[in-house]
Order: structure tokens, then C-alpha cells, then sequence
């Protein structure tokens, strides 16, 4: 999944339209729409698009090449460029770069400006904790609305794997142009391929919906959100995938600045409050923003988007995201998109075994590589890193988290986190 790093652009400051801090009107949408919002206004122009791309996680579940200050998303997996480094490329053609923002920590924030020199300095936010995701779409709802309060933005995770970028592309500029149209909040849901566990699901209605009036059809089809639902067991995933209409929750989400705040006043009042103060503090500039964050952000109330917004709301729409998509939760995913041998074995370095079968087997390090010699080893996690080793079964990955814990509670090893 390589692809060629774009060529990079003057960095340049981001210039904030002259705009009136707001409170946007509250328009309670309809319990059961039959379609989208009539087209009471042209399409946003390019530049009047925005993306925020979250990328604060901590990553643990790909230790040890994943650490505190490099997670997952700044790590170089697959390809030649880190995660977020591809998510930026995939919407390069979709917004200008000065559109671009990228919602990080302050341990991270560094790391990331290094690796995204073609975005302007101002265009990495910092958050002074991590206050989960409906705290993040809410600080970059202000951002966004501070430079123009007409403004359309989609919010995406920083650490997806998706091969064909056009698809993406197509589907989020469609679910963009439909946004910025009326009060409608669109989520990207992808196409069920099998009965996953680990993602929740979005049901929708069967017939897709008609595109607003007075607007050429769009390429993606549009569907009327019905339920989120959370993660299921494998027999109700089954269902699911056999029912035809669920897709995967795959956390993005597109919306206009007036549709967003509408629905945080609505559905998050605090939260709301909160944008309104944060609009106004980087209306003034990024320096009075980052005192007002470091005085408020503490104590903002804890909780997704999903659950904050997306879970309330009736007026949601599902793009039809059917291009081929990974979230990469845990090593054992990376299984499939790493070739492997006649025995199962996805190796990223050089593997010799003799009855072995069915291990992930990644070699980090970066001086003196050595052979990963196994015997007898099946369905495990091999990992090697300069400063550490891991091995773990694929069936107890997820317990890697509670080995970074316990790494970070030792005096002697928590520079190993």
C-alpha cells in the first residue's frame, strides 16, 4: 500500500475569514425523513471545505514499535509513510492544505508538525488531555468555524488503512457536496464484508435516497440512518451481514459548523457552551486559544461522539463507503495486508521455521537484524524493537494494553512506553 509522498506546497499561514462569533439556531430534524434536505443553497466552494483528522490515541496495542510519544498513527507499518501521513495524502485533492487540521496532544504534537511540514504550524492542535472524541469534534468544529462559519468539514481518524484512495475519495466529496447542502449529518458506513466483532454497526433504511433538488445524482448512494448499534457477538454480527443493511461504524462523519453546533445545542448543551468560548478564543488567534484549552479542556465532560451526537440525532445519513477499508486494530490484523508463506506466517523481516504456522512475525529494528528463528511456534505474535521483545498468542492481543500498563508502572522499564 506505498504510495508516492505529494509534493509539498509553501507553508503558509491559514487566513481566518472575518466572521461574527454565532449561536447557531436550534432546528429540531424530523423524527423519520423520506430524504435528504431540500438544496437551499449552492455546494460549499473547495475552499470552503475543511478536514479534521483525529489522531491523539496512544496506540498500545501495537507495542513496542508503537509508543506514547510515536502511536500508531506516527509509525511506518505499511507502505513508506505512517498512517497519518496517508490520511493526509488521501484528502489532498479534496481541500486545499491550509484546510487541513490535525487533532493531536501535546506529546504527540511535535512528531506530528515533523511529519507534516506541507501543513501549516497553526493546523496541529494540541488538546492538554485527552477528553475523548466528542471533545475533539467539538475543538475542531470551533476552529473551523472561527475561519468561516459557512464552512463544511469531515471528521476522520488518522490510522485507517485504505488502499484505493480514489474510491475514498469520490465517496467523501460526494458526502461533502451533500452536507454543505442542508442540515444533515453524514457518516461514512462500510460495506459489511464479514461478521466482525470488533466494530460497531449502523442499520439504515433499504432504499437509498434521492439526491437533493436541482443536484445531478451522486455517484454514492445515500441511505437514512435508522440505529447505532454496539459491538456485537458473532451470532448477531451474522445477522447483521446477512440482513443487507448494516454497515460498519467506521468513526467519520461529515457536517456543515451551523449543522454541528445545532446539534450540540440540541443533544450536549456543555458542550455546545464550550464551542461557543473555544470559537471565540481562536478567533483571536492560536495563542489565546491554547490558555483557554489549558484552563477548560480539564474539566470537559468525557465522552464520544457516537454517544454524545450520532446516537441522538435523526437527521443522519449513511454514505455508501463500499471501498475497501481496515481500521488495523491489533497485530493480528496486519495479517492481511502482509504476504504470506505456504504455512500462514505474515513476516515483515526475515522468518526461518520449522513448523510454525500462522504467526505474525514483525522485525522493527533498525541496526544489526538478525534471523527471527521459530519452532514450533503457532498462532503467535513475534516482535522485535531495538530496546525490546514481544511474544504473545494472537487469541490474548488485546491483553498487550494491560502489559503497557504494567511496563509503565515500573520505575526501571516506563521508558520502554
Amino acid at each position: 500500500m506505498s504510495r508516492r509522498p505529494v509534493k509539498k506546497p509553501a507553508s503558509k499561514k491559514p487566513v481566518a475569514k472575518k466572521v461574527t462569533p454565532v449561536k447557531a439556531k436550534v432546528t429540531a430534524p424530523a423524527k423519520k425523513a423520506s430524504k435528504p434536505a431540500k438544496s437551499v443553497r449552492a455546494a460549499a466552494p473547495k475552499s470552503d471545505r475543511y478536514i479534521i483528522i483525529m489522531a491523539g490515541g496512544r496506540g498500545e496495542r501495537f507495542w513496542p514499535v508503537s509508543r506514547e510519544a510515536t502511536p500508531k498513527q506516527l509509525i511506518t507499518l505499511l507502505g513508506g509513510r505512517s498512517f497519518l501521513q496517508q490520511a493526509v495524502d488521501r484528502v489532498r485533492p479534496l481541500v486545499p492544505a491550509e484546510n487541513i487540521l490535525i487533532i493531536t496532544n501535546s506529546v504527540q504534537a511535535a512528531a506530528v508538525r515533523k511529519q507534516l511540514p506541507e501543513l501549516p504550524a497553526a493546523n496541529v492542535i494540541a488538546e492538554p488531555v485527552g477528553r475523548d472524541t466528542c471533545a475533539a469534534v467539538t475543538l475542531g468544529a470551533a476552529i473551523v468555524g472561527a475561519r468561516s462559519t459557512t464552512a463544511t468539514m469531515a471528521v476522520l481518524p488518522a490510522d485507517h488503512v485504505i488502499p484505493n484512495a480514489k474510491h475514498f475519495q469520490q465517496v467523501l466529496g460526494d458526502a461533502l457536496d451533500l452536507a454543505s447542502r442542508g442540515q444533515v449529518i453524514v457518516t461514512l458506513g462500510i460495506k459489511a464484508t464479514g461478521p466482525e466483532t470488533g466494530y460497531g454497526y449502523i442499520r439504515h433504511d433499504l432504499a437509498a435516497l434521492p439526491s437533493p433538488e436541482g443536484v445531478k445524482p451522486y455517484k454514492t448512494p445515500f441511505y437514512r440512518a435508522e440505529q447505532f448499534v454496539e459491538k456485537p457477538d458473532l451470532a448477531r454480527a451474522e445477522e447483521y451481514v446477512a440482513a443487507g443493511n448494516y454497515r460498519w461504524n467506521a468513526g467519520m462523519f461529515v457536517w456543515s459548523f451551523v449543522t454541528v453546533t445545532n446539534a450540540l445545542e440540541q443533544h450536549q448543551p456543555e458542550m455546545r457552551a464550550a464551542c461557543q468560548r473555544w470559537f471565540e478564543a481562536a478567533s483571536k488567534g492560536p495563542r489565546v486559544l491554547d490558555k483557554v484549552l489549558a484552563k477548560e479542556y480539564p474539566e470537559i465532560k468525557k465522552i464520544s461522539v457516537d454517544y454524545a451526537l450520532m446516537e441522538r440525532a435523526h437527521n443522519v445519513v449513511v454514505a455508501d463507503g463500499s471501498f475497501d477499508w481496515d481500521d488495523l486494530g491489533a497485530w493480528p490484523a496486519l495479517a492481511r495486508h502482509v504476504n504470506q508463506d505456504a504455512e500462514g506466517n505474515a513476516t515483515v523481516g526475515q522468518l526461518v521455521h520449522v513448523d510454525s504456522a500462522r504467526n505474525v512475525v514483525y522485525d522493527a529494528r533498525t541496526k544489526n537484524r538478525t534471523p527471527i528463528t521459530l519452532v514450533g511456534v503457532k498462532d503467535c505474535i513475534v516482535v522485535l524493537a531495538d530496546d525490546a521483545t514481544l511474544v504473545a498468542t494472537k487469541a490474548e492481543s488485546q491483553k498487550i494494553k494491560e502489559l503497557v500498563k504494567k511496563l509503565a508502572a515500573d520505575p526501571k522499564l516506563k521508558a520502554l512506553v
